[in-house]
Formats: C-alpha cells, structure tokens, sequence
C-alpha cells in the first residue's frame, strides 16, 4: 500500500522572494529560513510553509480577468476583516478593484501583484450555509 502524500509547501512565484516573504511574514508571523536570492521558506506555526521563488516572467494574475490564465489564490480567516484589511494596506497590499464578496470577504493584491482573500472566520467555515 502506498502512503498518503503530505503537502508541505505553496510556492508562490515573484521578482522579489525576499520582500514578498517579509510581506506576508509582517501578516502571518512564522520565520525565514533557506534563504538566498532567489528562494525563500516562511515557516508558519512550526507546519505551514510558504515558499518564495524568483521567475524570470513574474507578471501577475490579471484580477478579474476571465481570460487570464488560472492560477490558485491564498484565503486567510481573520478576525476583524476591517482591522485586517488595514494592517494589510500598511504593509503594502493594495485592494483589488473588483470585490465580488458582498461585504463576506475582500480581495487584496499583495506587493507582487498575486490576489489574496482575507474573510471573517465565520464566512470561512465550509458549511452550507455560507
């Protein structure tokens, strides 16, 4: 029988691995580590790692766009969403124009352009009636 694989990482891909580590370090807490100029680990919680890499075409997802390619977006549960959001906005992160949420959650670029959602713990829980 072949063991279940683990995820252990999300790469994100940047022009900048270490400014973006630290954008979402300032957000997330955790710490750095193998770091060099083109690859940075945030550990978050001693589990979750989130991983920078520099690429030689770094242009971000056009957000909306439904031509764009697809690429995945992260989603945090916070708290406070209005709290959230502007701790966010001091940190770099700049809303997205298009909020297609309703209010339940809010879509922000962070400093390399990659759309992100944050949401109330609430409107986060995967249950039917949300």
């Amino acid at each position: 029988m072949v063991a279940m694989p683990c995820l252990f990482a999300v790469t994100i891909d940047c022009p900048d691995p270490a400014g973006l580590a630290r954008f979402y370090r300032s957000f997330l807490g955790g710490e750095l580590s193998s770091s060099n100029e083109d690859f940075v680990a945030l550990v978050i919680d001693g589990s979750a790692r989130l991983d920078f890499q520099r690429v030689a075409n770094p242009e971000p997802a056009r957000w909306p766009d439904p031509n764009a390619a697809r690429r995945l977006h992260l989603d945090f549960a916070v708290d406070d969403l209005g709290q959230a959001e502007k701790h966010l906005l001091g940190l770099g992160a700049v809303l997205a124009d298009f909020q297609p949420g309703g209010g339940r959650y809010r879509v922000l670029l962070d400093p390399a352009g990659h759309p992100f959602c944050i949401a109330t713990k609430a409107a986060a829980s995967i249950t039917e009636d949300a």
